[in-house]
């Protein structure tokens, strides 16, 4: 390569790869907090049913026999 070609020539911008349109990078951004917030919410529906289940178990190894979670009249 000679040193002209490495080099722009003054008053000329230099050759660079196509530029993304800026729709696209919104697109995927949007995309990925929409999957992020889908995997949040499967985890925070995951953890409760856990946590539920976990405490059923507990009360069920402690040896009682009426285990089931009673919800206050309002």
């Amino acid at each position: 390569m000679s040193k002209s070609e490495s080099k722009p020539e003054p008053g000329k911008k230099p050759k660079s790869l196509a530029e993304p349109q800026s729709g696209d990078n919104r697109r995927g951004a949007i995309a990925g907090l929409i999957i992020a917030l889908v995997i949040l919410g499967v985890g925070w529906w995951l953890a409760r049913d856990l946590t539920a289940a976990s405490k059923m178990q507990d009360c069920l190894m402690s040896g009682r026999s009426n285990c089931n979670v009673i919800v206050p009249a309002r």
